[in-house]
């Protein structure tokens, strides 16, 4: 058993591939964890999460990987996640999906994600042939005869855009960020098996696959919000026992997602606790708001936020991304396309056009970045 000293964590600035898995198992042959890092992130960057992550400090003794979610709030958060958790994900994702004696897995996600990692951790657990990509690429993509892979919706739109034959996959899973309704009847209409994925990096990635739990994991709903138990959690956040007892309730993991079950009994993700915002003394989901603003034809993406109002206390903007610069939309246009199936508490106030919207590394939406958008909106005027 290694000694106590040498349980340490090891930061890995790698790009995804050979040199990272060989760094890796040498950290876990010393019974060290891991942090992955963006390799490409500033120095600064890495100064700052490394001073929230202290690699000095030890680690517990069944920690094997500390993943870094921050979400879009900007505070760095370490996930430690046991090889049990890991495990236990992995083979709950090859039950679902089943397995075949021709399978390749294809990684083309970073690996400082859970979402890309565990790609990887998937084939070398079951011994399955794995390529790794060390960035997105249409053209690679379309070139590998895998049949198996993880994507972001973002990378899926542009395979979707260059027409790669996806239905040779056998499986697509798909997470990272919310699938508009649209893109998956689009990818399914070109033939491709998309399974969206829900999990986080607290959960060693997707938990639930096209809306039904994996074997093992229970979900639950406590006034609309998601909770999740199962031998996939996370032990806690590195060095944050606060944190911890806010997110864990008897067992439970405690998210920040709102959710619904459909009438065929499956789980829709229908926001976030903080997506809430109060307008009028109206409590309004923005991303509620930003499903239906995306089903108006000049469209092409669109992001709700709340913004701080003198009048309103919060004002509610659309960042929107239209598909046509000639044929923008104005706040009018998209006050009354919402009419219908919005409160008037629930349309914009104002609106701002960019020409693509932020989003991190994992095809999520930066928030930051959308709220500082959305405050040059100014004040719109009493609507």
């Amino acid at each position: 058993m290694p000694a106590a000293d040498s349980r340490r964590l090891v930061a890995l600035a790698l790009p995804p591939g050979d040199e990272f898995i060989a760094a890796l198992d040498a950290a876990w042959q010393r019974g060290s964890a891991v942090l992955p890092i963006d390799p490409f992130a500033p120095p600064a960057v890495v100064d700052r999460l490394l001073a929230a992550m202290r690699p000095d400090e030890p680690v517990s003794d069944d920690t094997a990987l500390v993943i870094l979610t921050s979400g879009s709030t900007g505070e760095p958060k370490g996930a430690q996640l046991s090889r049990d958790a890991l495990a236990a994900s992995a083979l709950a994702t090859h039950a679902r999906i089943g397995l075949r004696t021709d399978d390749r897995w294809l990684s083309c996600l970073p690996w400082q994600h859970i979402g890309g990692i565990q790609v990887m951790l998937r084939a070398r657990l079951l011994d399955l042939p794995l390529t790794v990509h060390d960035r997105f690429d249409v053209d690679r993509f379309a070139a590998e005869p895998a049949t198996l892979t993880s994507l972001v919706p973002t990378q899926l739109v542009r395979l979707l855009d260059a027409k790669v034959d996806l239905g040779r996959f056998r499986a697509i899973l798909l997470g990272g960020a919310a699938a508009p309704p649209a893109l998956l009847a689009r990818a399914r209409a070109a033939g491709a098996n998309v399974v969206p994925t829900y999990g986080m990096s607290e959960t060693c990635g997707g938990c639930v696959y096209d809306g039904s739990p994996l074997d093992g994991v229970d979900v639950a709903l406590d006034a609309g919000r998601v909770r999740v138990r199962g031998p996939v959690l996370m032990s806690g956040y590195r060095l944050r026992p606060d944190l911890d007892a806010e997110v864990f309730d008897d067992g439970w993991f405690v998210t920040s997602d709102l959710g619904e079950y459909g009438g065929d009994g499956r789980l829709r993700i229908t926001g976030r606790v903080d997506d809430v915002v109060i307008t009028g003394g109206e409590n309004v989901v923005a991303s509620r708001v930003a499903e239906v603003l995306a089903t108006h034809p000049a469209i092409a993406d669109v992001a709700v936020t709340g913004v701080p109002d003198a009048e309103w206390g919060q004002r509610l903007v659309a960042v929107i991304v239209p598909r046509d610069a000639t044929d923008v939309p104005s706040l009018t246009d998209l006050r009354e396309w919402g009419s219908a199936a919005l409160s008037p508490a629930a349309r914009p106030r104002a609106v701002v056009v960019i020409d693509e919207l932020p989003r991190l590394a994992t095809g999520k939406l930066d928030r930051l970045a959308i709220g500082r958008l959305a405050a040059r909106s100014g004040d719109p005027g009493n609507l």
